[in-house]
Parts: C-alpha cells; sequence; structure tokens
C-alpha cells in the first residue's frame, strides 16, 4: 500500500491531536452526535480553529496557502481526517463550507472576486456552498431551469435548488443557472451569490439520510446579482463546474473508504468486547468471517484508490479509472456498513450510534456525487470508445 508523504504524515497527526484535545471535548461538552445538526456559532469557532491549525486550507496548493499535496497524500489525509471517528470530522478540511469547493476557482476569478469571496472563504469568515442541483436536473444537470436574466450591470435570478449540501450554513452559493437561449451545457453560466440578499431564502425543514441540518433548498425570486459576480465567461459555468469532475470522483473515495474503515474499527472493539453464551462474539466463526471479509473489501478498494491517485500524481489518464473508483468505494463502503451493523446486532440499530449512522451516510454516497449508474455509463463508454 502506498504512504502518505513526511508532510501528510504530519498533518494526520495534527488532526489526530486537534481532534483528540479540542473536538473530541466539545463533542461531549455540547453532546453533538452522528447525524445531528451543528449550531452555526460552533461551527464559526471549529472552522476559524482549524484554520488557524493549518488544516482548513490544508487541501489547496501552496501558493494559496494551502499544504500543496499531491493526490496520494489528499487521499490519505482526507481518510485519516474521517477515521479519527469525530462527527465534526467533515468540518476539519473544510469540505463542507470552504477552501475546497472553490480552490480551483482561483484561476478564473477576477481580482475582485478573489478579495470579496474567495480569501474570506479561505479564512473561514464565510461559509459557501454549490448550487447546481433541481427538481428536474440530478443526474441531467444540463437541464437546469433557474434563469439569470441580463439587466443592466445585473443579472435578475429566478428559481429553485434542491438538496444542496452546506446550504442551511452557507453565506454564499456558487450558483448555476441558465442565462443563454435554450437549454444544454453553453447555455449555463455561474455566479457568486450572497444567501443573505433579498429575495433568496433557504429551506432546510428535511432531513436527508445522514441527518439534519446539512442540507437545504435554495429559492431566487427576482434575485438581483451585479455582473461582477458572474464567474468567467457567459456560457461557461458548466464547463468550469465539469472541469474537475473526474478528480472529484476519485477524491470522494477516502471520505467513504473512511467510513467504511471507521466501520471495521467499531466492529473489531465490539466483537472483542462484546460477550454472548460466555466468549466474545469475536471467536464465532459466522463473525470473525464477516470481519474478515470487511477487511478484505476495504483492503481492495483502498488499494484502487491509491493505485489511480498515482497514476494521476505521475501525470496518467485516469477518466475511466476514477469512475471505477467512486463506483467500487461506494458500493464497498456500503456493505461493510451493513455488515457492521449485523455485528453490533441491536446496538446498531440505535439512531445516533455511529454504525447506525454510517449505515445510512454510506448508502447515501451510492447517489450522491453522480449515482452508481451515471459511473457504470461513464465506464462503459470509456472501455467501449476508448479515445
Amino acid at each position: 500500500m502506498i504512504k502518505p508523504s513526511e508532510k501528510a504524515a504530519r498533518l494526520i497527526d495534527g488532526i489526530n491531536a486537534f481532534v483528540r484535545d479540542e473536538l473530541a471535548p466539545l463533542a461531549a461538552r455540547e453532546n453533538i452526535i452522528w447525524g445531528e445538526p451543528v449550531a452555526r456559532p460552533l461551527l464559526n469557532d471549529i472552522w476559524q480553529r482549524s484554520c488557524e491549525l493549518g488544516f482548513y486550507n490544508a487541501m489547496l496548493p501552496e501558493a494559496l496557502g494551502g499544504a500543496g499535496l499531491n493526490v496520494v497524500d489528499l487521499c490519505a489525509v482526507k481518510e485519516a481526517a474521517v477515521l479519527t471517528g469525530s462527527p465534526l470530522a467533515p468540518h476539519i478540511l473544510g469540505e463542507l463550507s470552504g477552501p475546497p469547493r472553490v480552490g480551483h476557482l482561483f484561476k478564473v476569478a477576477s481580482d475582485y472576486q478573489i478579495e470579496a469571496f474567495l480569501r474570506p472563504i479561505c479564512r473561514a469568515e464565510k461559509a459557501v456552498c454549490f448550487a447546481l442541483t433541481e427538481a428536474e436536473a440530478g443526474s441531467d444537470a444540463t437541464a437546469i431551469g433557474t434563469e439569470a436574466r441580463r439587466d443592466g450591470d445585473h443579472y435578475v435570478l429566478r428559481g429553485a435548488k434542491r438538496y444542496i449540501s452546506g446550504a442551511p450554513y452557507a453565506d454564499l452559493a456558487v450558483l448555476l443557472a441558465v442565462t443563454g437561449p435554450g437549454r444544454g451545457p453553453h447555455g449555463i453560466s455561474a455566479f457568486f451569490v450572497d444567501l443573505h440578499g433579498d429575495g433568496v431564502s433557504i429551506d432546510n425543514d428535511y432531513s436527508v439520510m445522514s441527518g439534519g441540518g446539512a442540507h437545504g433548498n435554495i429559492t431566487l425570486e427576482d434575485v438581483r446579482v451585479p455582473v461582477e459576480n458572474r464567474i468567467g465567461d457567459e456560457g461557461a459555468g458548466f464547463k468550469l463546474a465539469m472541469g474537475r469532475i473526474t478528480l472529484n470522483r476519485l477524491l470522494h473515495c477516502p471520505t467513504m473508504l473512511g467510513m467504511a474503515g471507521l466501520a471495521l474499527n467499531r466492529s473489531l472493539d465490539h466483537s472483542r468486547t462484546r460477550k454472548q453464551f460466555g466468549q466474545p462474539i469475536a471467536m464465532f466463526q459466522a463473525i470473525n468471517h464477516m470481519l474478515a471479509d470487511m477487511a478484505t473489501e476495504l483492503y481492495a478498494a483502498r488499494s484502487m484508490m491509491y493505485a489511480t491517485a498515482a497514476n494521476n500524481d505521475a501525470g496518467g489518464d485516469i477518466k475511466v479509472q476514477a469512475p471505477m473508483c467512486k463506483l467500487f468505494a461506494s458500493e464497498t463502503a456500503f456493505r461493510i456498513a451493513d455488515k457492521a451493523v449485523q455485528i453490533h446486532g441491536g446496538t446498531g440499530l440505535i439512531k445516533g450510534h455511529p454504525v447506525e449512522w454510517l449505515f445510512r451516510a454510506t448508502r447515501m454516497m451510492r447517489v450522491l456525487t453522480g449515482t452508481s449508474e451515471i459511473q457504470r455509463n461513464t465506464i462503459a463508454k470509456g472501455i467501449l470508445l476508448p479515445s
């Protein structure tokens, strides 16, 4: 298995210490449990502290204040954050609110946009979300209906975004809307939208499978957005959004495999300490065979991920391998979490237990960030029609 660099290893040690010394006591003190909403003021404190320690921006290039990690190291650091077992782990690297969502925009953003939006996000002063999905535009992202009509020095936005991760606590959205005639990728533009502005409302009175407080719908009713908030050229928004899709598919894998690894670790601990019929349940063949299968599948998925990451770092083409990894990692993580629930028995069914949350969260991963079926479509196209 590929090992992380010394730089990444130091980051991982720092993240483990941050969780042990600060986040774990905080979670206990505030009674933060898996899948439950976290108050925005508390999130602000976590983001700011993570920024001070150098974790919040770690996924960015060095020129932007990040750690300058290659993809192998990014995978290692992301996986390690999840493996800490903290319910606050998703906020350490800013993946739900911060720099990883906008780092690639520095190349196309104007000087004004960098100072007004991107740098405040990197300083953890503002939180951001990515708003693309709509009721009739999920896997078919080019079918969005939200419109942006030019009116002098502004665009007037009208429409609705649905199931947007991070929306309930975001200050800004990188939002895609139709500016050109008809529908399709060439008529879509991207904007920075102030979510506290007139005509914007956030509906988050629902919970997804992984819990509440982290997803919401954004409604825009004649929202006036300055032209200077448009990101890049008019009509270039969809290309901008999809430009990193191959790498992003790969970079979702360490989160999923971190969940799977956490489910395995919890199951190992439980099987050693839980006794039935006078002995630890790990002594029963039915249990240790499940553990063996979990460990084997996790090893296979991690090997696949790191091999693909190393190929990317070496300049290789991963346009087929990345969706393979996303497909296999998401399906594998769910199977491992399912076995973890079985091993834990009744305790694994209780809401708020880590294993119960991992089961729900990993099930979502087979739908989010590109369904398993979309990954299969991409893989099939790549192997049938190689370029």
